[in-house]
């Protein structure tokens, strides 16, 4: 079986993949060693990919590696099953990464935009011919709202629901509706904007923000809770050895 670790700014999950079928998901605020060993106890873990977008921990890292006999350590030198044409691919976040290699895995030969809504926003795009040809990155909605509140003197910190109106009626509503609005038409601009140069794109919508958005948007999408990890799995089997 194999372990994919997607290690966030605010939480990490861990998926268990056997071969390309996920078995069993966890998020978890505070990933450890004895988190691991209870997965351990639980599965027959052989291969494990560690992806992060924060520091790396070395012992947490040699850890993994003495008790999995094969352990891929995420970064751009990492042998993976598109073609990267981004010009900087050492400051590519893995989770963007591994996005469009799990949307280029479930919708082979399409044209496939990856949105990914979680503390920041990420726009990705990944063509037919499995060519990753970039992206962008937007605030989320934790950092839009905090940032109404943080840089202005009587705006109030509010707390979204996905229930908010189009138009706000008082200014808990206003700033409400003005993130979770403008996100969504944020998105669906992102699409029809690609659509013109790509007729038959695709897009997938991941990200611990989803149940805002999901609803809300006049494009079609596919929702996929776990696309990271899946394109963790694909990135790791890749590169087992037969």
């Amino acid at each position: 079986m194999n372990l994919c670790i997607d290690q966030g700014n605010s939480s990490t999950k861990a998926g268990i993949f056997d071969k390309d079928k996920l078995i069993q998901c966890f998020s978890y605020q505070n990933f450890n060693i004895k988190i691991l060993l209870s997965i351990f106890s639980d599965f027959p873990i052989e291969n494990c990919i560690f992806s992060t977008v924060i520091e790396k921990d070395p012992i947490f890292i040699n850890f993994l590696r003495e008790k999995i006999p094969f352990v891929i350590v995420l970064d751009d030198k990492t042998p993976i099953p598109i073609i990267n044409k981004y010009l900087t691919p050492e400051s590519l976040g893995n989770d963007r990464l591994a996005g469009v290699v799990g949307a280029s895995f479930l919708k082979p030969n399409s044209d496939v935009l990856v949105v990914d809504a979680g503390t920041a926003i990420t726009y990705d795009f990944i063509d037919a011919n499995k060519t990753y040809c970039g992206g962008n990155i937007s605030p989320g909605i934790d950092l839009r709202i905090k940032s109404l509140h943080e840089f202005t003197q009587k705006l109030p910190l509010v707390e979204p629901t996905p229930n908010i109106p189009i138009l706000g009626v008082d200014t808990y509503t206003a700033i409400a509706a003005g993130v979770i609005q403008g996100i969504a038409f944020e998105i669906d601009g992102y699409i029809d904007f690609l659509r013109l140069q790509y007729p038959k794109l695709l897009t997938f919508l991941t990200g611990g923000s989803v149940f805002y958005f999901d609803k809300k948007l006049k494009n079609t999408i596919f929702v996929e809770k776990y696309l990271v990890l899946i394109g963790l799995n694909h990135i790791l089997q890749y590169n087992v050895k037969p």
